[in-house]
């Protein structure tokens, strides 16, 4: 009986993946079949004309990537400090644990919350109107989790020794973070990065309250009433006049490219995930 049950979960998890990879060939298969055709020179480097009908996603990719580094450059720092301190200054268990529990349920909060957020205190509260920064600092709080955690599991794969034996030669507890834990756990906030920043290319709901239009934005010029286009919002709007064989050809193009950013961000981030749970198993 015992064989008997073990053979069945196996094929039950066996099935489960079978399906869930299935189901993401043939959604990565129907995008590049439908897109494929529409991505080319042109279509890389031109701006959007007639309405997402011709034109290209130059300056919606653009817009995207401002967005992208906005956010890593507010999150890391955010990221380092929580993680610092759950792992060094929180000495109760209980207190770690409060914080950890904020992280996930920070990370599991809806993205339209987020974009809620960020239009009633950086659109309205500070006046900043549709922003970049605004954008930016929104999809950071949504990977902030994200990164922390990543960031904290690294720390907690670095073996007890090392942080002894810096206290052995006298070293405080600053210095024994920035000689010690830092240079340790700099991969762990790059995979999380990556990894956040990987869900953070696709959202929509964070940035059309805050960051984006569909036509019109080049590059920032300030942060007030300074929006740019993006490449979700650009999807967005176009799929509800998909019908139209020329939108949807763009449609479908400009999805492909945002695959491909968010795949390529993922895969960068595998190695140095794959390292750190090797690194943990030690």
């Amino acid at each position: 009986m015992r064989k008997l049950l073990d053979f069945a979960l196996a094929a039950v998890a066996g099935l489960c993946a079978f399906i869930a990879v299935g189901l993401l060939v043939g959604l990565v298969g129907i995008i590049a079949q439908r897109g494929g055709p529409a991505v080319n020179w042109q279509f890389l480097t031109e701006q959007i004309r007639l309405v997402g009908a011709a034109g290209g996603i130059f300056w919606n990719l653009v817009g995207t990537l401002i967005l992208l580094a906005t956010a890593f450059a507010a999150c890391a720092p955010l990221a380092i400090g929580l993680a610092l301190v759950e792992r060094v200054w929180l000495r109760g268990e209980g207190a770690r644990r409060a914080l950890r529990t904020v992280l996930y349920t920070l990370n599991g909060a809806p993205s339209i919350v987020f974009g809620i957020f960020g239009f009633v205190v950086f659109v309205q509260w500070c006046g900043w109107g549709k922003s970049w920064l605004a954008g930016g600092l929104v999809l950071a709080l949504s990977m902030l989790p994200t990164v922390t955690v990543s960031l904290l599991e690294r720390l907690k794969a670095i073996p007890a020794k090392y942080v002894e034996a810096a206290a052995a030669l006298g070293l405080n507890r600053a210095q024994i973070v920035w000689s010690v834990l830092l240079p340790q756990a700099w991969g762990g906030l790059i995979t999380g990065s990556l990894l956040g920043l990987a869900r953070a290319a696709g959202e929509v709901a964070p940035i059309m309250f805050t960051a984006t239009i569909f036509a019109g934005a080049t590059l920032p010029k300030g942060i007030k009433e300074s929006p740019v286009l993006s490449l979700p919002y650009h999807i967005f709007i176009l799929a509800q006049d998909s019908f139209d064989p020329s939108v949807g050809s763009k449609l479908w193009g400009a999805a492909l490219v945002l695959l491909a950013l968010v795949l390529i961000l993922s895969v960068i981030a595998l190695p140095s995930r794959l390292k750190l749970h090797e690194e943990a198993d030690v």
